[in-house]
């Protein structure tokens, strides 16, 4: 009988599923279920519920086990990856007691800023904890309950994650790894612990209200019997630990030993590396995480990568094939028409407050096939921004591993390639969190049998380079878009100043 594996991928956009065979680690059948934000919130708010993620979870399940055609008793273990730093408030009964404020969500800048100034500044905090508080972790979205809904606060009995939500789902356990626990800002990521004087600052009862940290290898529980019969599986299966997207991501694109490098192009957009010690940035701007492996993955996050594309693409009309013709057309550089891509405010550069702009406006610059180009461009600058961040870290960047939407597109990755001054490759499975969680899944349930293996001998043999993808830099182009880089890179430092007052003029006239 057929050993099987299930990775799900809970996003912003989709819920996606995968029926792995555990022995090859070939995928057997897929499936996905969209959804949307929650419509007409206030600026900067971004939320969903939970139950829409549980919903999607199921059906998108369902149909991936059809397409596998693979009976209940084959499943052995489940893995669950998830949007990071979303916020799932529960009351003592186990129910979401309001919507998840998600990652992307803007709207508590003033309460990032009141955590730190409790911790002595901005300094001071990545000093103590090893990650400033910014807008989308977790722990400012905390305090906007406790300070804008009491009422809601009041009924707080655990914090959780996206992911760790459906996981308290499918196994009634109230649990948190380490990985996806170092995105809510209320970690101390050098020593895997919950950094109480973060906690404090907050409210001094919230380290109640979190639940207890489990190493990335252990499982989160097993299926218990409702949600067994709701996905159509055997209750008992093993759940793993799971993670963040991003954490499974990397171990989706078989970033599990240092030298290889993610970018993910999504919705948002994503470079990380596997590094046996933390990586703390001084600046603040990388993302000193934990990965889901029981090492470190700094991380570097912009939140506008297909934002800005989708955007041109739908204005203009075009499909996708239509729109990446129309960029083609244009040479590196759009002519110097380039764009500012903060559409959604910032992480990396922390700006909030920012909008998009877009400077070299002309008559030879006035065409869709320069939008769409100057598009594709400022998103990848904006990412090799924070990619040039990490190599001064000391992350070594010997090949990109190009993951998301934006991977697929030819000209796009070769954009990637000449932006990022490196190779850049696709793998043969394209879903590198869902395929993440599903590989993790295989991780725990073969350590449980008492196997001794490590994450990399699974990832080493199953993740797969597709060869014909594989993109390396142009030494023309590269030259190109160095100049460009460092233009975008002075535009942004000298508009970041003017964001707050144009969103005070937008909140008085827009």
């Amino acid at each position: 009988m057929r050993s099987l594996l299930i990775g799900i991928d809970s996003g912003t956009q989709s819920t996606k599923a995968l029926v792995v065979d555990a022995r090859s680690g070939r995928v057997l059948g897929a499936a996905a279920q969209a959804y949307d934000l929650i419509p007409n919130l206030p600026p900067g708010a971004k939320e969903q519920h939970p139950h829409t993620w549980r919903d999607a979870t199921i059906k998108a399940v369902r149909a991936a086990l059809r397409a596998a055609g693979a009976r209940p008793s084959e499943v052995v273990a489940i893995g669950v990856s998830g949007q990071q730093h979303g916020f799932v408030p529960l009351d003592k009964n186990g129910e979401v007691i309001r919507p998840a404020k998600l990652w992307c969500d803007t709207s508590t800048a003033a309460e990032c800023e009141e955590i730190m100034a409790a911790l002595g500044g901005f300094k001071a905090t990545l000093r103590l904890q090893g990650i400033a508080v910014l807008p989308g972790f977790t722990a400012s979205k905390i305090l906007w309950l406790k300070k804008h809904e009491p009422e809601n606060y009041a009924r707080l009995a655990t914090v959780l994650l996206p992911h760790d939500y459906l996981n308290f789902w499918l196994t009634g356990e109230r649990v948190m790894e380490y990985g996806d626990a170092s995105g809510t800002a209320l970690m101390d990521i050098r020593k895997r612990r919950w950094c109480e004087a973060t906690i404090r600052a907050i409210d001094p009862e919230l380290m109640d209200k979190l639940p207890p940290l489990i190493p990335s290898d252990q499982p989160a529980g097993r299926l218990r019997p409702e949600a067994a019969r709701q996905l159509g599986l055997e209750p008992g299966v093993l759940v793993s630990a799971g993670g963040g997207d991003n954490m499974m991501g990397a171990i989706g694109t078989g970033n599990t030993r240092p030298g290889i490098v993610t970018a993910s192009f999504g919705t948002s957009g994503t470079i990380y590396a596997c590094s046996e010690k933390p990586v703390v940035d001084p600046a603040g701007e990388i993302a000193a995480f934990c990965d889901s492996t029981n090492r470190w993955l700094p991380l570097l996050c912009t939140m506008n990568v297909t934002v800005a594309t989708e955007m041109m693409r739908q204005d203009f009309g075009y499909t996708h094939a239509q729109f990446e013709k129309k960029a083609a057309q244009v040479p590196p550089g759009a002519h110097g028409l380039l764009l500012l891509p903060y559409l959604e405010g910032e992480r990396t550069p922390n700006v909030p407050d920012g909008t998009g702009v877009m400077i070299g406006i002309n008559p030879r610059t006035f065409s869709a096939s320069h939008y769409c180009r100057a598009a594709m461009e400022g998103v990848t600058l904006g990412m090799n921004y924070g990619l040039q961040r990490l190599v001064r870290l000391g992350v070594r960047a010997d090949q990109i591993r190009a993951t998301g939407g934006g991977s697929k597109s030819r000209l796009w990755r070769q954009i990637m390639a000449d932006v990022f001054n490196a190779e850049v490759v696709t793998l043969k499975v394209s879903e590198g969190a869902a395929y993440g969680a599903a590989l993790q899944a295989l991780w725990c349930w073969r350590l449980q049998k008492g196997e001794k293996v490590a994450i990399h001998e699974i990832t080493d043999a199953f993740v797969k380079i597709n060869p014909a993808e594989t993109t390396r830099p142009r030494p023309e182009a590269v030259a190109v878009y160095r100049e460009l880089q460092a233009l975008q890179d002075e535009l942004s430092r000298r508009l970041r100043p003017l964001f707050p007052q144009h969103r005070q003029f937008v909140l008085r006239h827009g």
